[in-house]
């Protein structure tokens, strides 16, 4: 169902400062997370810190996407996830400055972690909705997102926060910004009845038998796996690049936001001109290149790694929302948009963040990291999913098609 808006420009702006502030707020808590823990000797939870959004990706997104397919006009679950998020994140950086126990920071830090997982694949299905043409549109407005990223981190910095609570305190400022923003936001009711749901429909989880589907369960499988190997860069990245000699890592590492927002505005041509297995496929082909630029452990061929994250990043996952709004039934994208969430956030990076820290370990030499070694295992990691991706999916024919109905027994 598209909503039809008075004014398209004012609806389209509407969308990109919605992706724009939610992004600016998860990256004021996040990218500042490390220092800010070891700033107030809480350095000890920091792996499981970042590990409390991997585990909210299993459960959350699932179950609020349930409740905007079938009890709660999509804004209305976002407005309320917001000031949560808000509270919980303000709430958090007072425990860390307090001086609380790590054990109840850490609690609260997931509790934050359960309400803005799902924020993402719900502002993805509202924009879904509103937009009258997708395959054209959303890269554009989605860039705004990964702006926005940029933005907060640099707003972090600008304010002296980076080891300092302040930066989630203004996160919160941001979340309870974007709650307002929702208001202005059409409240389109759900479309599915919620009436005679089991437990399972509340949960979400009947989202699962969207795998039973040939190419959707390729779809997200290969979304899943993909994440894994993806999981190795940004923890691993800028310690190459220090080595390499670089003096201000994190600098270098935003090439990969500017080349992801450009890719982002390109997405709507090529989504016009190619069938979606190709832009999928490339995807995973210049991940492959990515890493296998990295594995030449030279400087020029770090930066060209680096440009490559983003093209790779929209092509591939960016590409995959897209296929959800397209080939899934209407009372079902927003579980579906979920369901992705948990494949990749969940599954994939859990499975990665241990796999890479396991492997990054067995790269250890005397002398150093064997980074050609590095990152050539996770550039044949990318290859595996690539080769099972072409030989799993099978499409249909050209273009974006409809799926097969899914039977809502709600």
């Amino acid at each position: 169902m598209r909503v039809q808006r008075v004014n398209p420009k004012l609806e389209y702006a509407e969308l990109g400062v919605l992706f724009f502030i939610q992004w600016m707020g998860l990256a004021a808590w996040m990218v500042p997370l490390t220092l800010i823990l070891s700033a107030h000797g809480l350095g000890r939870i920091q792996p499981f810190a970042f590990a409390t959004s991997a585990v909210a990706a299993f459960v959350s997104p699932l179950f609020f996407g349930a409740m905007a397919d079938r009890q709660m006009a999509p804004a209305r679950v976002l407005r309320w996830l917001c000031l949560a998020a808000a509270v919980t994140v303000a709430l958090a950086s007072a425990a860390i400055e307090w001086g609380w126990n790590a054990l109840v920071v850490l609690a609260i830090i997931q509790v934050y972690a359960v309400c803005a997982a799902p924020t993402t694949s719900l502002s993805t299905s509202i924009a879904m909705a509103e937009l009258r043409d997708p395959k054209r549109q959303f890269g554009p407005i989605r860039a705004m997102g990964t702006f926005g990223w940029m933005v907060g981190c640099w707003l972090i910095s600008l304010l002296g926060a980076d080891a300092s609570t302040l930066a989630g305190f203004s996160g919160a400022l941001m979340w309870l910004g974007l709650a307002a923003f929702t208001l202005l936001l059409p409240n389109l009711p759900p479309p599915a009845s919620a009436q005679h749901l089991t437990l399972s429909q509340r949960l979400g989880l009947d989202a699962l038998s969207l795998l039973k589907l040939p190419d959707h369960r390729v779809v997200f499988l290969t979304a899943a796996l993909f994440s894994i190997p993806l999981a190795g860069f940004y923890p691993h990245m800028p310690p190459h690049l220090r080595d390499a000699g670089f003096s201000h890592p994190s600098a270098w590492m935003s090439l990969a936001q500017t080349t992801e927002i450009a890719a982002m505005f390109a997405l709507g041509g090529l989504l016009l001109r190619w069938r979606l297995k190709w832009i999928l496929t490339t995807g995973l082909v210049l991940g492959v290149v990515r890493y296998g630029f990295c594995a030449l452990n030279g400087s020029i061929w770090l930066l060209a790694g680096i440009v490559l994250h983003g093209v790779t990043y929209t092509l591939f996952f960016i590409t995959a929302q897209i296929y959800v709004n397209e080939r899934i039934e209407p009372a079902w994208r927003t579980r579906a948009q979920a369901l992705l969430t948990l494949m990749t956030n969940g599954v994939g990076n859990l499975i990665g963040y241990l796999a890479c820290g396991w492997w990054f370990q067995a790269c250890q030499r005397p002398a150093g990291t064997a980074w050609p070694l590095f990152w050539g295992g996770l550039a044949a990691g990318v290859a595996a999913v690539l080769c099972y991706f072409l030989v799993a999916y099978q499409g249909s024919g050209s273009g974006l098609a409809p799926a097969p109905k899914v039977e809502n027994s709600g």
